[in-house]
């Protein structure tokens, strides 16, 4: 029964309807069945006669939104909430299913749900969608039901992912504001030398004097960015599809950036602790998941989301299982911090290395928070400087022969 219950609810699609209710006005809305036919007949138990019924396209553009790392940690908190409330697990999933806003990450727990009601265990079911679940979760999830915890588990797994997302969005916090405003500075610069420079220069030409040489200067320029504008965005959109495009392709050529990202000033010192943090982290948590230590290196090698501390860690796995300690194999890559070699040499000698771990990876945490807010501080006034430079430079360039020739006169 419960195999044939899986089946009929994977089947069930979303069609859209028109029609008239009970009182004689028009309605439309959506509805879940297996086919038109059952479709309408369910609208007609809601005394709802439909003249149109249409399978809704998941390609429309008022479709499903993706699915995001956010919905994921949402979904995990939820589950953990249910669980530790004694609600089963099955029923668990048409709880959180139902307050999810998200139609398509809906779906993706109703059909988990199908599949552990079916037989599957959680693990497993969340595999089937690799796209959203990677190796770590499932992983974890995976400890958690064999040890007989799957809700302290999952209140782990959701407190990890809830911190990686904040971490990223602490990372995006930093590039976002400079990145827009220079964006509107270039726009705003752009639309001045195009359509407003041209207006001065026309008014100039009846002068019959000499230009300044600042004037001059912006006039050039605005004949370049006239003649040659089209061009270099082009190429510049070009430059920027090809250097995502290699990156996506070429592990080389992502791995250089990688280390580019870690020399840049300021922005670096925020990936670099950022990406300390993670590995600390992932390791803390995974670890204290009952994940061997090798094993959970493993999983840190890829978590760590920059290729010199991936890299860097996959050499500390294979210096530990030779059965060097951890702290002697982190200090022997000479690119982790004093402060996490010194707490997880502390956590290894007092059997608690992932609460060492954990402290480790809340002080990195609260050092890009730190970082971030300074930067966004220091940013603010550099680039209103940048702006008033730039924009104040072209206005007093187009209005200094007007000034000098009411000086002569």
């Amino acid at each position: 029964m419960a195999n044939a219950a899986a089946v009929k609810q994977q089947k069930k699609a979303t069609f859209t309807y028109e029609g008239i209710d009970r009182k004689g006005a028009k309605t439309k809305g959506e509805i879940r069945s297996a086919n038109p036919a059952m479709a309408r007949a369910e609208l007609r138990k809601q005394g709802v006669n439909a003249n149109k019924i249409r399978k809704k396209s998941e390609l429309s553009l008022g479709g499903k939104k993706s699915i995001k790392p956010a919905d994921i940690a949402i979904f995990t908190r939820q589950l953990a909430t249910m669980m530790k409330a004694g609600v089963p697990l099955v029923q668990s999933f048409d709880i959180v299913a139902e307050g999810l806003d998200n139609a398509s990450m809906k779906e993706v727990v109703l059909k988990i749900k199908s599949d552990v009601e079916g037989g599957t265990n959680f693990a497993n079911a969340l595999r089937n969608h690799p796209k959203h679940f990677d190796d770590l979760y499932c992983s974890l999830v995976e400890a958690g039901e064999q040890s007989g915890a799957l809700e302290t588990m999952l209140d782990r797994v959701a407190l990890y992912k809830e911190k990686s997302e904040a971490l990223k969005a602490k990372i995006r916090k930093a590039m976002k504001y400079p990145a827009t405003v220079l964006v509107v500075a270039a726009a705003v610069t752009g639309i001045l030398l195009v359509k407003v420079v041209p207006t001065f220069q026309e008014l100039f030409e009846g002068f019959g004097a000499e230009l300044p040489a600042m004037t001059q200067f912006v006039i050039n320029l605005s004949h370049s960015l006239q003649q040659n504008g089209l061009f270099l965005l082009a190429a510049f959109a070009a430059l920027v599809f090809s250097i995502t495009y290699t990156k996506q392709r070429s592990k080389k050529f992502s791995d250089g950036l990688d280390r580019v990202y870690l020399k840049l000033p300021i922005v670096g010192d925020i990936i670099f602790k950022a990406t300390i943090a993670r590995y600390a982290r992932t390791l803390s948590t995974t670890f204290s998941a009952g994940v061997p230590l090798i094993d959970a290196l493993d999983a840190c090698a890829g978590a760590t989301g920059n290729a010199v501390y991936r890299e860097a860690v996959l050499r500390i796995k294979d210096d530990v299982s030779t059965g060097q300690q951890l702290q002697f194999a982190m200090k022997s890559t000479g690119i982790f911090p004093s402060m996490a070699l010194q707490m997880t040499a502390i956590g290894e000698e007092s059997g608690s290395l992932d609460e060492m771990l954990s402290k480790v990876a809340q002080y990195y945490e609260d050092e890009v928070d730190n970082a971030v807010d300074g930067l966004t501080s220091m940013m603010e006034p550099l680039i209103m400087s940048f702006l008033g430079v730039v924009v104040g430079g072209l206005i007093v360039a187009m209005y200094l022969p007007i000034f000098q020739l009411g000086s002569i006169m």
